[in-house]
């Protein structure tokens, strides 16, 4: 348990609805919900536990909506969902063993390349052209469900942007892109916070206090980007990108 005051919980809950704000879209909000989370005093340990209580309230939230918006297709995640679960869990128990900075500077290249390539390909996401999953795109779809569940479990900045990336990737448009990553997201964010718990590694008083500011967050982003499309989501996809590429840098060199 730790004593925090109470002008720390209105700044957990502001900065959690704008950390949600963002990741019920394109993913990024760790970059907003963990340092917050820091300030609390909280071992790091048990911050990303409790950043992930509040993740999953979120990304619940979002797949609800985009869900009952129609801006899922089932055919594609339901053979994600066990490999991202499965990915994440292995990341949050491997968090334990290998240093985080290993993989700091990979993460950097792997966002700048899908950041030029988001901007290079002006019309990427404006419409769906996806047609269906072949043999070799459904085994690439695999390898990266899992991939980007082992990353969040182990990592996690980013894991959004490589999800809608590549759904993309497959044809889809932004919005459906955005909604078929929640879902993923929230597995992967769901097997990794059980994972936590059974570490003993989570802060419930406060993960709530900023899980219910993430619910109410993620209510607003995606509502929005379901109304506005693509044109909305993809330079806000852009702005994070390049946001979470500077911070992987700071990180990494400071």
């Amino acid at each position: 348990m730790v004593d925090i005051s109470l002008q720390i919980i209105v700044m957990i809950f502001l900065l959690g609805f704008l950390a949600a704000f963002f990741d019920s879209v394109v993913g990024g909000g760790g970059l907003i919900s963990v340092p917050a989370l820091l300030l609390t005093g909280l071992p790091v340990p048990v911050v990303l536990g409790t950043n992930k209580l509040a993740s999953t309230m979120s990304s619940l939230t979002s797949t609800i909506t985009f869900a009952r918006s129609g801006k899922i297709d089932y055919s594609v995640v339901k053979y994600l969902i066990p490999f991202s679960l499965t990915g994440a869990v292995l990341g949050t128990y491997t968090v334990r063993h290998v240093p985080v900075s290993l993989l700091k500077p990979a993460v950097i290249v792997l966002l700048i390349g899908v950041t030029l390539y988001t901007l290079l390909k002006k019309d990427w996401g404006s419409i769906s052209t996806y047609a269906g999953l072949t043999n070799k795109t459904r085994a690439l779809s695999i390898l990266a469900a899992f991939a980007i569940g082992f990353y969040d479990g182990f990592f996690g900045p980013g894991t959004g942007s490589f999800l809608i990336f590549a759904f993309l990737f497959l044809g889809f448009d932004f919005v459906t892109a955005a909604g078929n990553a929640k879902v993923l997201n929230f597995t992967s964010n769901a097997a990794s916070l059980m994972t936590f718990i059974l570490m003993g590694s989570v802060n419930y008083m406060i993960g709530i206090i900023m899980g219910v500011a993430m619910i109410a967050g993620a209510l607003v982003g995606s509502r929005l980007a379901i109304r506005k499309g693509s044109s909305y989501i993809r330079p806000l996809f852009i702005m994070v990108t390049i946001l979470l590429i500077g911070k992987q840098a700071w990180d990494s060199f400071h």
